[in-house]
């Protein structure tokens, strides 16, 4: 999924439906390493060959698949290519994959870029604190405004974000995550009219520029939130590719019928999509999102990536990667698991929304069982690449969706087992501000059919109450113990106890930098846990709450309270 240097390029197609096909061929140009497009050759071709064929239940018919090889590329080195199959019968009439395209030039393109790299080494002990700007903090002598509505401005600031830093490295953090905070009409940001911009509400450049540096100072990644899809209609360049049809900005756009019907995000007229074939438009991202890396920028969040092509990703991790090598580039993908993995070699990864899922309705929602959750982790780790391969940022929520202590019924218990099972995985975790101190909403985001995401937006409690200090001491020791045992975020992981019934359940996470036991009663009564784990140390003991462990050989007794967790170690 992810070529080396040095390592041939395995393409496969498939071919299906009523249409008999003969042959599959492809055509491929490279581009040299630190040369663009300009520098590609003449397109060079290479045969895809006949494999077995393979029956689609959903389909209801058979599926052939072909296989071609291209040939191995030094590190660098952007490969561009387009597929095609031959009608059986016909007089040499092609079929360009994926749109069915009668030539060359109107198929999809697909591209790789042959990375040396690969996921920065850095993020694999990531531990990101995703921050909403117009929610966080107001900063020193500000009070939170009072908008009429949720949808209004609330005063978070850049200023009140660079003031609580020392706060999120208390807490252990080492990656910041801002929501997007480019000029915009929206307290969200996901709207920009101007990347090069910093929206004045929240702060200027220089307030940006320090944030970073004091972020630096302290040990901190810094990630921005990148929107490559769409942006507002108020975005200077569609202005005028609405005044003219000849404005040189009217091919960043695609145009059903110019001015009045184009391209959107999900039918949403305030946000146009915008045309990335290679071209003004995607230059100008690339462009963008340079600049921000040469600023400081350790790497983006991809808002809504699955809607640019695959192409373009290649395209972009090459721009950001040569100007900075150990950036970190993670996609929204709210898709399949097939279309997440796809991403590999594209971008670093994706965001973990099967695991989000998977920790909201067992943990939060109750739905499924611990064998249920066991059965979702083994095939989904076996699914996806390693983490040092292909990163999979974990959360529990985030502003798109229902606070998970709302979600799980206001029970702190049944978060603070979210929580441990999340920091306790190798995907890199991510807590949504707020949720370290019980940070909930007044009602669900969905009403009436209409999605009011805002619900979960609330402002942060900087005076949470005793509950609320006592769930942020929680988070502290979760991110101080993941620090402290990296074989968290490397190691492998095996269930050593899955007993639905009672809610008892408990995972090994081993390497050769040591062992950790993560052992969870879910239950509502007091459980005793006795398990065979070869390789405990005596002296072991649960150093999050302090549970009774008795170790004797590689017999470990654990007692747990209801609804507690346990690190043994």
């Amino acid at each position: 999924m992810d070529p080396a240097p040095g390592q041939p390029l395995r393409v496969v197609v498939t071919t299906s439906g009523p249409v008999p096909f003969a042959a599959a061929r492809g055509w491929f140009v490279t581009e040299p390493p630190g040369v663009g497009p300009e520098g590609a050759g003449a397109p060079e071709t290479f045969e895809l060959f006949a494999q077995e064929a393979t029956w689609d239940t959903l389909e209801w018919g058979y599926v052939r698949h072909w296989v071609g090889v291209l040939p191995p590329q030094p590190a660098g080195t952007m490969v561009r290519y387009r597929l095609a199959a031959q009608r059986a019968g016909t007089a040499g009439e092609w079929v360009f994959a994926d749109n069915q395209a009668a030539t060359p030039e109107a198929a999809t393109a697909f591209a790789i870029w042959i990375d040396a790299g690969g996921v920065p080494a850095w993020t694999h002990a990531a531990m990101v604190y995703h921050i909403f700007m117009d929610r966080f903090n107001p900063g020193t002598g500000r009070a939170w405004l009072t908008p009429k509505n949720l949808s209004g401005f609330f005063g978070g600031t850049l200023r009140g974000v660079i003031e609580k830093l020392d706060y999120i490295r208390d807490l252990g953090f080492n990656t910041l995550w801002l929501s997007p905070l480019f000029a915009s009409p929206s307290h969200h940001g996901y709207d920009a009219m101007d990347y090069y911009t910093v929206e004045p509400r929240l702060g200027s450049q220089a307030e940006l520029l320090e944030l970073i540096e004091s972020a630096h100072a302290r040990g901190f990644r810094v990630l921005l939130d990148f929107v490559a899809n769409h942006w507002s209609h108020l975005h200077a360049s569609f202005q005028a590719a609405l005044a003219d049809r000849n404005s040189e900005y009217h091919d960043w756009y695609t145009w059903k019928a110019w001015p009045a019907d184009y391209e959107t995000y999900f039918g949403v007229r305030e946000l146009p999509q915008l045309n990335l074939r290679p071209g003004p438009a995607r230059d100008h991202l690339l462009a963008a999102a340079q600049y921000w890396l040469w600023q400081g920028v350790d790497g983006y969040r991809l808002d809504y990536a699955y809607g640019p092509s695959h192409d373009f990703w290649s395209d972009f991790q090459r721009a950001c990667r040569l100007a900075r090598p150990d950036c970190w580039l993670f996609g929204e993908i709210i898709h399949t698991a097939g279309v997440q993995r796809s991403y590999a070699g594209r971008l670093d990864g994706t965001l973990d929304f099967l695991l989000s899922r998977a920790l909201r309705e067992t943990f939060a929602h109750g739905a499924w069982d611990l064998a249920q959750f066991e059965a979702f982790l083994a095939g989904h780790e076996a699914y996806f690449p390693p983490s040092a391969v292909f990163s999979r940022p974990a959360f529990m929520d985030n502003h798109d969706m229902n606070r998970i202590l709302f979600a799980a019924g206001e029970s702190h218990a049944r978060v603070r087992l979210a929580a441990l099972v999340l920091f306790t995985l190798a995907g890199p975790p991510i807590v949504y501000y707020g949720t370290e101190v019980g940070l909930s909403q007044e009602r669900p985001i969905h009403q009436n059919d209409f999605g009011i995401f805002e619900e979960a937006r609330l402002p942060m409690q900087w005076d949470p109450g005793d509950e609320g200090q006592a769930q942020r001491a929680y988070f502290r020791r979760l991110a101080h113990l993941r620090q402290a045992y990296p074989v968290l975020q490397t190691g492998t992981r095996r269930a050593v106890w899955v007993e639905a019934k009672d809610g008892l359940y408990a995972y090994l996470r081993e390497s050769e930098l040591g062992r950790v036991l993560v052992a969870i009663n879910l239950g509502s009564a007091p459980a005793r846990l006795r398990l065979e784990v070869p390789g405990i140390a005596p002296a072991a003991q649960d150093h999050l709450n302090g549970c009774v462990v008795r170790v004797s050989g590689s017999t470990v007794e654990l007692d747990l309270p209801a609804q507690t967790g346990a690190l043994v170690a």
